[in-house]
């Protein structure tokens, strides 16, 4: 089982996102989900108005549209709302930007990063009590080269992932990131 899109059997099904009630014959996007019933574990679906799932599963919704093979009406609103979920989505690690705020501080020497100064941001572990879970670290542009390398990567890699990461910065900033990092 993946994400499907279908037209709804019922009008039993309500959308996860809208709570509203997925009318029958209306087009509906399942995001394949595990449940806990059973010994498998087996997979279900949670239903979406195809509108809704391009906002809340932009990812499995694309993926599904490039799947189905019937008609999917309102096609430009739903490529619409693709593309706004897409703009909305946070860059990949690395990135740099300037700090909103003048609270976070360097993962490499610990001193505060402060407001609207520029900064590249890392994928770090954070520790919540008996999980590790991903979250985001900042670094001093003059301190990033040396943390990445600490961490077995390249100067070369951090630049190269920099330039293709990085979307919110005009291109004098990045000249004057690229002159520190």
């Amino acid at each position: 089982m993946a994400d499907t899109i279908e037209v709804a059997k019922s009008g039993r099904a309500t959308c996860r996102a809208c709570r509203q009630a997925i009318a029958k014959g209306e087009l509906r996007f399942g995001a394949e989900t595990t449940t806990g019933f059973g010994d498998s574990g087996g997979s279900s679906y949670m239903w979406h108005h195809m509108t809704c799932g391009a906002t809340k599963h932009p990812d499995g919704l694309r993926a599904a549209l490039a799947a189905f093979v019937g008609d999917v009406p309102e096609r430009e609103e739903l490529e619409r709302r693709l593309a706004e979920a897409d703009a909305k989505k946070p860059p990949p690690f690395p990135h740099a930007d300037r700090a909103p705020t003048g609270r976070a501080k360097c993962q490499e020497c610990g001193e505060a990063i402060p407001k609207g100064a520029l900064r590249v941001v890392i994928e770090r572990d954070i520790e919540r009590g008996m999980t590790i879970t991903k979250g985001a670290g900042y670094l001093h542009p003059q301190c990033a080269a040396g943390h990445v390398e600490a961490k077995g990567s390249t100067h070369e890699r951090l630049t190269t992932a920099l330039h293709a990461n990085t979307r919110s910065l005009s291109d004098s900033d990045l000249e004057e990131l690229f002159a520190t990092v």
